[in-house]
């Protein structure tokens, strides 16, 4: 089955011209210039990847769709937006982006995010087999914490905690290896595949994330451990 993407892009030219090119690379894309035309057809087409532009006309924004994708549909999602400072790219992925691109861009490095993004879905969702088929052996207990991969849940204290995709990877890396230290680099080697395209600093924006949904004070963490000077480990 091939790759389906959704495109939102309140810019006429750049979805035009990047429909078209990622239609000779091998993608069907579906260009949407509004929130409710892109809920159109994500509902419509089940796309595997969401392009997202931050700025729409209209109410709802780039932003307001990644939240009800995190919510609703959970599809891997790459932010586009001529924003480009570090809060905004902490921003697009604490509300559960996959990649972040700022304007201008080249439209092969997009392919080539895409690819990767994919990739990295895909290595998840292998994961995952359903509550019925989970393996007692596989799951890793972290006091409160218990992180089962074949479900791709992780509970704490019995409840589940809503994380992305990519936070999950890494707790489940740090988890697995009490105490061992991790470089930024290394870390998403492990975690996330060398085929990752992000900047090292991007994960310490996930890290800040899985800190706030899991830790009862981020400031102060139990289970995420900073070794200063060189990367993360499990505590």
């Amino acid at each position: 089955m091939g790759v389906t993407i959704v495109w939102v892009e309140d810019e006429q030219a750049l979805l035009e011209e990047g429909i078209r090119y990622l239609q000779m690379e091998g993608f069907e894309v579906h260009g949407a210039a509004s929130f409710d035309e892109a809920v159109q057809h994500i509902e419509s087409h089940r796309p595997s990847l969401l392009l997202v532009d931050w700025m729409l006309p209209g109410g709802a924004s780039g932003i307001d769709l990644c939240k009800r994708n995190a919510n609703e549909w959970r599809l891997p999602v790459i932010m586009l937006t001529a924003k480009g400072d570090e809060f905004d790219k902490v921003l697009a992925l604490e509300l559960g982006a996959d990649d972040y691109m700022a304007k201008p861009f080249s439209l092969r490095e997009l392919t080539a995010r895409i690819k990767a993004v994919l990739r990295r879905a895909e290595r998840g969702a292998g994961q995952v087999s359903g509550p019925e088929t989970s393996s007692e052996s596989a799951i890793v207990r972290r006091g409160e914490l218990t992180i089962d991969p074949d479900r791709y849940v992780v509970e704490k204290n019995g409840v589940p905690v809503d994380l992305t995709r990519t936070e999950f990877m890494l707790i489940w890396q740090l988890a697995q290896h009490p105490g061992r230290v991790y470089t930024r680099a290394h870390l998403m080697e492990a975690a996330l595949g060398d085929d990752y395209l992000g900047f090292e600093r991007t994960i310490d924006s996930h890290i800040r994330n899985v800190r706030r949904k899991l830790e009862d004070n981020a400031a102060e963490p139990k289970y995420v451990l900073t070794v200063y000077g060189v990367g993360y480990k499990f505590g």
